[in-house]
Parts: C-alpha cells; structure tokens; sequence
C-alpha cells in the first residue's frame, strides 16, 4: 500500500475506489463477481461483500439473478455534484453556449488530469451530432487539441520527467517525444493548439487554455469535421474562441477565500 506524507493507505478504501473506478471504465459492459475479483486481485468472498455493501447503497447495479454488476446511479448524483459546485465550470459554460451559437460547430471544456483531459461541458454540432455524450470521457492530454494547449502551459523539462510511452489514437497521434515538444513550442507561439485528425480521424480541433490559474488546469475547444474546415472557417474559429477565451478570463480573476482544489 502507498503512503502519503506518512499517511499509510486504508485498503477497503483503496479497494472499494478501485471497484468503483473499472466498473465505470466498462460502462455498458456487465462484470461477474469472478473476474472483479481476478482483475483487482481480490478475494472472491471479499469482492462479494464489496459488491453487496455498494449495491445496498446504489453505488453499484446488479441483474435480476444477481450475477452482474455495473455502476449504479450514485456515482452520476456524485458527478453532477462535482460539475454544480465548480465555479468555474458554472461560469464557462455560457459562454460554450455563445460559441456554439457562433460556430455551429462542437465546443468542449475540459481539465488536466494527470496525463489525461477529462471533458466538463460539451455543446455538440447541429450538423456533426453524437450519440454519446463525451462529459466524463478521458483523452491523453498529448492527443488532442484540449490537452495539447494545457501541455504547452508547462515546461518542457516537467513534461520530460513522465517516461510513460505516448499513445496513439489515430496515426496523426504524436508518440515521439521530440515531435510533441516541437508541436508544442509552436502552441506557445501562436496561443494556441491544433489537432489534425490525432484524437479522431476526420475531425480537427483547435483547443485554448483557460489562464485563470498558474500553471493552467482547463480548457476550451472547438471541433470540426476537416470535411467542412476552409481557411476562412479556421480563421473564424480562432477569432471567436480567442474572444471568447480572453471574456471567460477576464471574468474568472483568482478569487480569495476560494479554495485552491489540488
């Protein structure tokens, strides 16, 4: 078990947030009590009484036989009420209504996690709709327009210390390091960051970091099919998330007396 400032790990914890944590990365997919407790490396007769207590509590759903278990609805009551009591996604989003309105394309806000963006807020297209939402999704922060802006917020020596290889989603995905440095000094020299094709193929982004903190944790995005991107609908897109950024800033000063989540 880990330990943190001398603090040492308490083991139900850790394996209950384990739980909690592979059965909401399956999503639809149902899991049996048997390979819950192979894949966390649990006791079988300790998974059962993990999945009981979280089932009475509705944090985990389970069949009519009892036999497959998947996230219950009390983790969306807890995510909403991560989204509702962050000031600062409260106060982006009517301004991802106004881009939307502007664009007609998909505008997104998101935050560093680690080595991933976590998606807060999306206004999807009216041309480009789908059908599943992306609030919650996690993107390697080097694959896509979102993570990329708040990457080039760093320093190149930080990003350097993480040895981890780089994924790639689609073969524009850069999994060289010198390659994504070097995209990155040119994010820091234009403002901000593009992505052809390297989270999804087909569709370019062009993300903002959101400089309301030091180094910046959030960001804001607008997505188009490369289909329907000319230059004067790039140039558009700049223009608009570049005000639109600069008003989100101007608007979110840091704050005294608020906390400073870590």
């Amino acid at each position: 078990m880990q330990e943190r400032r001398g603090i040492r790990g308490v083991k139900s914890a850790s394996r209950t947030v384990a739980l909690l944590e592979l059965l909401a990365e399956r999503g639809e997919q149902p899991s049996r009590l048997d390979e819950l407790a192979e894949d966390l490396g649990v006791p079988r007769s300790s998974m059962y009484q993990l999945l009981q207590t979280l089932v009475d509590s509705g944090w985990v759903r389970t069949d009519a036989t009892g036999s497959l278990y998947g996230i219950g609805i009390r983790a969306l009551l807890t995510g909403t009420g991560y989204l509702d009591g962050d000031r600062h996604i409260r106060a982006v989003r009517p301004y991802l209504d106004e881009a939307s309105d502007a664009l007609g394309e998909t505008i997104h806000m998101a935050r560093l996690d680690g080595r991933d963006v976590v998606y807060l807020a999306t206004r999807e297209s009216h041309e480009y709709l789908r059908t599943i939402s992306r609030v919650g999704r996690r993107v390697p922060a080097h694959a896509g327009a979102l993570g990329k802006a708040l990457l080039a917020e760093r320093a190149d020596v930080e990003l350097l210390l993480d040895e981890e290889p780089l994924t790639g989603l689609t073969e524009n995905t850069h999994t060289d390091r010198g390659a994504l440095l070097a995209d990155l000094a040119r994010v820091r020299e234009r403002g901000y960051s593009i992505d052809r094709e390297e989270t999804v193929p087909g569709i370019a982004g062009f993300g903002f970091a959101l400089r309301y903190g030091t180094p910046a944790v959030d960001a804001i995005s607008c997505s188009v099919p490369v289909a329907r991107l000319t230059p004067e609908h790039e140039t558009r897109i700049v223009s608009v998330m570049s005000d639109i950024r600069a008003r989100i800033e101007s608007r979110l000063p840091p704050v005294s007396g608020v906390p400073d989540w870590r």
